[in-house]
């Protein structure tokens, strides 16, 4: 039997509820209906009922979901249910930011290693790491055995930092310099762009608003999750899966 393959857009869904029910566990929020998780992550209970059918049955009818047993399971779906050590390329401005990430290790990440090419910067600290030198990436992952890596370097850098890190091992890569990568066919690449998100933003701000502030009350289509009253706002409805 052919596995199914699970589309990106949906493993991408599956973090948003992964948060919605990590906000419910920390307000007592033990049951949860797609109906809630819609009003609370802004998915459709449908969208939510045909992410979950990937992967099998969960819930109970006329009860719904229990939030600890969902959050384990997804967390077993997207594997963060075990530490996962990972490389960083480039200790600048970003790379910092991004080693004192605290939601890395809430979420069992780990950036166990960091790598530059500046002499003026390999032996410094880095947070809680030493800078290594990038020359040393292979030796050092082979006691590591990381499988992920995170590229924070200038553009012109990031397809030879790429090569070396596929000839370390690695096989799934978050690039943040502003270029495509090559890499062979089992190295999974996801790409994160300032730029681009800004870019959207500006073209948005230039379009006609659906909505006027004339006539606004000052509330909101969708509250934000507020783990304080999540409890509260689940028990306003009943509804089963």
């Amino acid at each position: 039997m052919t596995e199914t393959r699970v589309p990106t857009p949906t493993l991408e869904r599956l973090a948003t509820y992964l948060r919605v029910l990590l906000d419910a566990r920390e307000a007592g929020v033990q049951t949860l209906s797609s109906r809630d998780i819609e009003r609370l992550s802004g998915i459709s209970a449908a969208q939510f009922r045909k992410d979950l059918s990937y992967f099998g049955e969960f819930g109970k009818p006329g009860v719904g979901y229990s939030t600890q047993q969902l959050i384990e399971c997804i967390e077993r779906i997207l594997r963060l249910d075990r530490e996962q050590p990972m490389l960083l390329v480039g200790a600048g401005n970003l790379g910092a930011a991004l080693v004192g990430y605290p939601n890395f290790r809430a979420h069992r990440f780990r950036i166990a290693a960091v790598f530059d090419n500046n002499f003026v910067k390999i032996g410094r600290p880095f947070g809680d790491l030493i800078i290594e030198d990038i020359a040393r990436l292979k030796e050092v992952n082979a006691q590591i055995g990381a499988q992920i890596a995170i590229i924070a370097v200038p553009a012109n850098a990031a397809q030879e930092v790429a090569e070396q890190l596929v000839d370390a091992g690695i096989r799934a890569i978050l690039n943040f310099a502003p270029t495509s990568l090559k890499v062979p066919p089992w190295v999974y690449v996801r790409n994160v762009s300032f730029l681009q998100e800004l870019a959207v933003l500006s073209y948005h701000l230039a379009q006609e608003p659906k909505h006027s502030r004339d006539g606004w009350t000052g509330e909101l289509p969708s509250e934000p999750t507020r783990p304080a009253s999540l409890a509260a706002r689940v028990k306003e409805t009943s509804d089963a899966i």
